[in-house]
Order: C-alpha cells, then sequence, then structure tokens
C-alpha cells in the first residue's frame, strides 16, 4: 500500500465522485478508480458502494476513512516539522544561566522565544557559573550560555547582553537597610555570603577587586553555590551578600538590595560555540539582533 493510494481513497471519499476526485489530484480518471480497485483488492475490503448515478462509503469505507485522515494528517505534520527543523524555527535549545540571570534575563529570553519562535523549546539550566557554562558549551550539553567573561576556553563566541551594576543585598533590619545608596567602605566589618572559592565565580573576583580597591578584603562567612541560597541566608540575618542588579528583578522577603555607589559592574553575555552552524542557533541569534537584545560596545 502506498501513500498516494490513501490520498487518492480520501479526496473519492471526500468529494463522492470519481470525475471529481481525480480532477482535485490532477490525474485522469480511469488510473484512480484502477487504484481505488487495487487498494480495495489489497485490503480485501469494498470501501465505496459505485451506481451509474452515486459514490458512497461503505461502512468498512467510513471507518477507514477516520484513519486514514488521521495518518495522512499526522504524516503532513511529520513533514511540516521536519521542514521548520531544518529551517531552524523549531527543535530544542539548550540554555544555561548563571544565578541571577534566572531573574531578568531568563523571562526576557522566554518571553521572546515563545512570540518570535513559538516551536522551539527551551531546555533550562540555571545556576550554572561561568567556567562550568563553557564545559557545557565545549561538551556540547549546551547550546548557548548566558554567563559572565572572562572566557577562558578556546572556541567559544559571545555578544554582551548587560553591563550589570552591583548592588549589596542586606537584611531588611540591617543598619544599611535605610539607605539610599552604599559604599563599598561600609561593608569593611561585615560578613559577606559568597560563591565556593573553588567554583571560579567571575562575581566573586568582582567583589573582591572592589574591596580591596577600598582598602580591605571581604570577609567570608558562608560559602554557596546558588544565588537563591545566598538571599536565603541574607534573609537569615547571617550576613550580606554583594550581586549582580538582576537580582532586583525578583524581590525576596526579608532581604532589601541597595545600590552600591562605587563598585565595579560586570558583563553578562550570550555565549556559543564558534563551529556551531545550527539553522537554530542562527536564528535565534537573528531574534536577538533584531529586538535589540545585544549591548554594543560591552566586551
Amino acid at each position: 500500500m502506498e501513500l498516494r493510494h490513501l490520498r487518492y481513497f480520501l479526496a473519492v471519499a471526500e468529494t463522492r465522485h470519481f470525475g471529481k476526485a481525480a480532477e482535485r489530484l490532477h490525474m485522469a480518471q480511469p488510473p484512480l478508480s484502477q487504484a481505488i480497485r487495487r487498494l480495495e483488492t489489497e485490503l480485501g475490503v469494498e470501501l465505496f458502494t459505485r451506481t451509474t448515478r452515486q459514490v458512497a462509503l461503505t461502512g468498512a469505507g467510513e471507518v477507514f476513512r477516520t484513519d486514514v485522515e488521521r495518518i495522512l494528517k499526522a504524516v503532513d505534520e511529520a513533514v511540516a516539522r521536519a521542514v521548520r527543523f531544518a529551517s531552524g524555527v523549531e527543535g530544542v535549545l539548550r540554555v544555561g544561566l548563571t544565578g541571577a540571570a534566572s531573574y531578568r534575563q531568563l523571562p526576557a529570553l522566554a518571553r521572546l522565544l515563545k512570540r518570535e519562535m513559538p516551536h522551539v523549546m527551551m531546555e533550562v539550566h540555571t545556576e550554572m557559573l561561568t567556567p562550568a557554562q563553557e564545559l557545557g558549551l565545549i561538551d556540547r550539553r549546551l547550546d548557548v550560555g548566558v554567563l559572565r567573561p572572562p572566557i577562558r576556553q578556546e572556541g567559544i563566541a559571545h555578544r554582551a547582553l548587560a553591563d550589570e551594576p552591583l548592588v549589596v543585598a542586606v537584611p531588611t533590619e540591617h543598619w544599611l537597610a535605610e539607605a539610599d545608596l552604599v559604599r563599598i567602605e561600609q561593608l569593611r566589618h561585615e560578613d559577606f555570603i559568597m560563591y565556593g572559592a573553588t567554583l571560579g565565580s567571575v562575581l566573586n573576583d568582582a567583589v573582591v577587586r572592589s574591596c580591596l580597591a577600598s582598602g580591605f578584603y571581604p570577609h567570608c562567612a558562608y560559602e554557596v553555590t546558588e544565588t537563591s541560597a545566598a538571599l536565603a541566608l541574607v534573609a537569615a540575618g547571617l550576613g550580606i551578600a554583594v550581586l549582580p542588579d538582576s537580582v532586583r528583578a525578583a524581590p525576596r522577603e526579608g532581604v532589601w538590595c541597595k545600590a552600591i555607589e562605587d563598585a565595579l559592574s560586570i558583563p553578562l553575555v550570550l555565549a556559543w560555540r564558534e563551529d556551531d552552524g545550527s539553522p537554530l542557533l542562527q536564528n535565534l541569534l537573528k531574534v536577538l539582533e533584531q529586538h535589540n537584545m545585544f549591548l554594543e560596545g560591552v566586551a
């Protein structure tokens, strides 16, 4: 049984007329009639009752029609999906993000993809520091990463998404909670909540450099692996955390975030493998470019 024979059958079933079905199929009527006869012979079932005045489906023909419609619809959908996949408008995009990027950049990216690339599904991996994302890209476990340079692995391209100022997260009862603006010097005697020293956090480096510029080294009271954990410890009153401004996008009960007047800012970039020529990635970059998601002038 060939797929075209099912299409022949459905055309006759819908028109109830061999001549009209042949016109729809752009073929002569005799070959169409012969094809339907061969289909019935192959099935061992009469699908149509034929008189000189009309063509009608038999009971078996009605049942067969229901299944054929479902089969042909599935085939058409499979073809359409294959075409969309090959053209980069369908597929799975595996995205890695730093903890703070999950608060602001992830919602923005997800909304844009839903609107502009609705057949693309995101596989999201959050709370990944830059070194972990670099390895994920190189090992082809990620397609793109939202991370903080510098990027130390070769073969990774990137473009800037933001240049974020640092803010200090303090408990709501902290002595700085009422301040409009904080200076790094004011944090000299505070207990810091920071990422683990072995994780290679770019944020940690920026915090340490900001503190050293003010003449002191931050005292790390607690180490965490996730931004959400840092905020939870701040809310518990166990210390303060210097974090990217993105954390303001998701206010946390028991925590106030204050702008820091003299801290460094840290860039956030979209990164991908230089040798990734997939249509899906190219379409993503085009969409981000068209919607001004990239920040020019930031490395």
